[in-house]
């Protein structure tokens, strides 16, 4: 299976956070399963760093490719098409990172690991 994880999913994988599900933590374990993390979650951990609503990562923030690859994880570039995609996506959902990810998980394929429900009315798999 191929997993893009969220950001929430991404950064409490790292703190051993109990606020990720069981589901979650055994997918993300499973060396059979190939794990994304966006380009839009470092520039998102990154900006909430900045402004203080993540105080706890500045080590993370410090060499974010790192405690990607640290984990064996991959990341995944934002393409002019997910940008095209994400811009265009019907509804209300506001929040840019989450368009981002909601249109690269349609476009290539991923299994989105993520508490958020609203993900669910763009069809897109969501594992929670």
């Amino acid at each position: 299976m191929q997993l893009l994880l969220d950001t929430h999913a991404f950064l409490w994988w790292l703190a051993g956070d109990d606020a990720l599900s069981s589901a979650a933590k055994m997918a993300i374990a499973d060396e059979d399963n190939g794990i994304f993390i966006s380009a839009a979650s470092s520039w998102e951990i990154t900006t909430k760093h900045r402004i203080g609503k993540l105080p706890g990562v500045a080590a993370i923030v410090a060499d974010l490719e790192k405690a990607i690859t640290d984990q064996g994880f991959i990341g995944l570039p934002i393409s002019l098409r997910h940008g095209q995609v994400a811009g265009a996506l019907p509804g209300p959902h506001r929040d840019p990172f989450d368009r981002m990810l909601i249109a690269q998980a349609m476009l290539e394929n991923l299994v989105l690991v993520s508490n958020e429900r609203s993900f669910d009315v763009y069809g897109v798999g969501r594992l929670w």
